[in-house]
């Protein structure tokens, strides 16, 4: 053995590199095992790069919409060679201060594709690393449909999509989910025509249905196009770009098709099952302490079945370092971890939607409230539509808050506060919320539900 680690880690991303900071700062000796760079699909080709195109997206909607201000501005057009250099530089600025803070607090990285070896044992090359402790956390790739072959030229993900050098003048997204709509989203505000065409019934599927709803009244206006209840059957290459067939025989042709059905776990060839690793259609299945059934070796991120989110895998590596040292933390709620949708209008939520409660509760069980923000001054001042959908257990706690509207990613925190406290509206309607603020539509909300609406119908 070259070294041994009190923690060895497998992966560098999001839960990994949290798992890494935590464990070192309560003392631990760590090992750190990454093939690419440290921050994973998240920082590189994830959360980071996206909501940087998503920005430069707002930039041109509000040049184009300037007129509506008062403001004398006109959009000559979207330098991509520019947006990638702004996006390249802020992923550059994250990476190098993830480096620092990596090697401050005393880490060894590890560099190289790793391979469990062993329940405690990861190989690097040709040198073997032990771990008292073995976190699994290789991440994600984005997935593709059976038949449907990824060329990175026509046929792409959004990892490539993240490399175009061009606006394409016209787009298939297939998938309306998170990264469907937010590419959707991007391309229309840069002048691209877009279809999306999702099997499911409805866009943002996860969401509750009224944020579904709204999501795609918005996009009909912005003339997003979309196709849902619409399986895709094929695509073929064209003389300029793709034609893509779906259920009905029914055809659209565009320059692109984006592939955005959602992400696999990176977990072949890596040893997991030849170790004993149960498994499940790829998945390393780990408990609500993120074990697995293999002593001493825990899983955390995308790897893991349920929410692919950046920030489930800080919390899940925060925890286990923890329970690695002892502290007996507290199992995470994967209900009251919040949800954002960066598209325009942004769709936000925690808790449980209206369906899941009613059939967890019964329809008479809850109630709900819906506060639109057009009653919000703020909101009306950054000329944006959407509401604030509150669902509670008849005389109980919030149990579910979801957001539609233009920032409402940023009222997220507060929301998902409310819910992880177990909060009553009366407990919500006395605080204090700064006017004018879209925060304020979460007060305003709570005071509806509460019995007291003030900028609201009763």
């Amino acid at each position: 053995m070259a070294d041994t680690f009190d923690v060895l880690i497998l992966g560098a991303g999001s839960g990994g590199y949290a798992c890494a900071l935590r464990a070192a700062q309560l003392g631990l000796s760590v090992g750190l095992v990454e093939k690419g760079p440290l921050g994973g699909t998240c920082l590189h080709v994830g959360c980071i790069p996206t909501k940087a195109l998503l920005h430069a997206a707002e930039v041109a909607d509000q040049t184009r919409e300037a007129e509506t201000f008062g403001i004398r501005a006109t959009l000559e057009g979207v330098d991509m060679a520019g947006v990638n250099a702004y996006k390249d530089g802020v992923v550059s600025r994250l990476h190098k201060g993830l480096g620092g803070l990596i090697k401050s607090r005393g880490i060894t990285v590890i560099e190289g594709a790793g391979r469990l070896t062993g329940p405690r044992e990861v190989t690097v090359g040709d040198t073997a690393y032990a771990g008292k402790h073995v976190v699994l956390a290789s991440g994600s790739y984005a997935r593709s449909l059976p038949g449907l072959d990824i060329d990175g030229e026509r046929v792409i993900t959004s990892e490539h999509a993240l490399r175009l050098d061009r606006v394409p003048a016209s787009v298939v997204v297939l998938g309306g989910g998170v990264i469907g709509c937010e590419f959707a989203s991007v391309w229309r505000s840069f002048g691209a025509e877009v279809t999306i065409v999702e099997a499911l019934p409805r866009l943002l599927a996860v969401e509750d249905e009224a944020s579904s709803k709204a999501l795609e009244r918005a996009f009909r206006k912005r003339k997003i196009a979309f196709r849902t209840g619409t399986p895709f059957q094929s695509v073929k290459h064209t003389e300029t770009g793709v034609a893509v067939t779906v259920e009905g025989g029914d055809v659209i042709e565009a320059d692109l098709l984006l592939v955005a059905v959602g992400r696999g776990p990176v977990t072949e060839g890596l040893g997991y099952d030849e170790q004993g690793v149960a498994m499940d259609r790829g998945f390393v299945l780990a408990d609500e302490r993120c074990r697995t059934n293999v002593e001493g070796v825990y899983a955390v991120g995308d790897i893991v079945p349920g929410l692919q989110l950046a920030h489930r895998g800080f919390q899940q590596g925060i925890f286990v370092a923890e329970e690695i040292a002892g502290l007996d933390p507290q199992p995470i709620d994967e209900t009251g971890i919040p949800r954002v949708t960066y598209s325009h209008p942004e769709v936000a939520s925690v808790g449980l939607d209206e369906a899941t409660a009613a059939s967890t509760y019964g329809v008479d069980g809850i109630e709900t409230l819906t506060y639109d923000l057009g009653g919000n001054g703020k909101s009306q001042i950054l000329k944006t539509q959407g509401f604030v959908k509150l669902i509670r257990r008849k005389d109980g706690p919030v149990i579910g808050v979801h957001l539609v509207g233009d920032r409402v990613g940023e009222l997220i925190g507060e929301a998902q506060l409310i819910y992880n406290w177990e909060a009553y509206a009366d407990d919500v309607a006395p605080l204090v919320h700064a006017h004018p603020t879209q925060n304020e539509a979460l007060g305003e909300a709570h005071l509806a539900l509460a019995g007291k609406p003030l900028h609201a119908h009763a």
